[in-house]
């Protein structure tokens, strides 16, 4: 059942038969089993996230992930599933156990020799980086991730480097990346790049000032907010590209989205970007004690990137 939930989230929104809620239900409606393992834990989690929602998932979401960070994984649950567990805790913006997973995966496949697993595992350790800031090794990364892909023959869009250029503001270089990732996916089926190709879009798009531009990629990025991982993130630069085009009804509706998955979460991280978003719809005294707010929560995570720019939006506001 989870290779079958793992496969429909791939698919996303490209599915041509079952998706991830179809799943889901056939998941909730088996028995419980007589021992529960990790894996058993993260497939409840994600069965109800697909069914429920997220704020009834977030709970179980956050034991299966820390089982998965804090304890002993078999060798096929370390090459299997601890990526999905990663994926989880991105989505419940975990820092700490997404850092932990995610460097956990690439050291496993690494030490075992798995080279059909390496590609996966480097780019999700590269997406861990950028929003921790450390650019340098991401670009170490995205060019090992080039060889190991010209090596092995592997089809995985090419995630890291889409996001890594986009961060960067490398117009030129990210545009022709995104489009040709985006029709690659779209050909073959891979909904789940759709929106990591998007949301970087709308990163790079906002970084550049083209708030139009980022309205429409974070809309396409988030048209599924309980999908894993980006859908979240795009919805936070939905705010922002709406809320600087002149767009406040987006912004508002975008906000509201995030704030019921942030608030059910309750890290610093989701918690820092809400106060840090909330208070770009505000122009009284409570923006400032909201932009505060973002940068002491920042502050206490890994996420260096969104506490620069919760910085950045305070100095602005300052300066007003």
């Amino acid at each position: 059942y989870l290779d079958a939930l793992s496969a429909a989230l791939f698919a996303g929104r490209l599915a041509s038969g079952p998706g991830t809620r179809h799943v889901a239900e056939v998941v909730r409606r088996q028995p419980p089993p007589s021992t529960p393992r990790k894996v058993d834990a993260l497939l409840e989690a994600l069965a109800v996230l697909f069914t429920d929602g997220y704020a009834p998932a977030a709970p179980m979401s956050h034991r299966a992930v820390e089982a998965f960070a804090g304890g002993e994984l078999s060798l096929d649950e370390a090459l299997r599933f601890s990526w999905l567990a990663a994926a989880t805790a991105a989505s419940l913006w975990d820092d700490g156990c997404w850092d932990v997973l995610t460097r956990r995966h690439l050291e496993t496949v690494r030490r075992t020799g798995a080279l059909s697993a390496l590609p996966l595992a480097l780019h999700t350790r590269v997406v861990v980086q950028l929003f921790t800031g450390d650019l340098g090794t991401a670009v170490a990364l995205v060019e090992e991730t080039r060889s190991v892909t010209d090596a092995t023959g592997s089809t995985l869009a090419p995630y890291g480097e889409v996001g890594l250029l986009a961060l960067r503001g490398h117009e030129e270089q990210a545009e022709p990346l995104i489009q040709a990732c985006l029709e690659d996916v779209v050909a073959r089926g891979e909904g789940v790049g759709v929106n990591m190709a998007q949301w970087a879009r709308a990163v790079l798009c906002n970084g550049l000032g083209r708030y139009g531009d980022a309205v429409v990629a974070a809309q396409e990025a988030s048209t599924d907010p309980c999908e894993l991982g980006p859908p979240k993130w795009a919805l936070a630069e939905l705010v922002e590209a709406g809320v600087r085009s002149a767009q406040p009804r987006t912004a508002q509706a975008a906000l509201e989205q995030l704030s019921e998955m942030t608030r059910a979460s309750g890290t610093d991280w989701a918690l820092g970007v809400e106060a840090s978003r909330r208070a770009l719809l505000r122009d009284d005294a409570a923006a400032e004690a909201l932009h505060r707010e973002a940068i002491e929560r920042l502050g206490r995570t890994r996420v260096r990137v969104e506490l620069a720019r919760a910085q950045l939006l305070y100095g602005e506001w300052l300066r007003r």
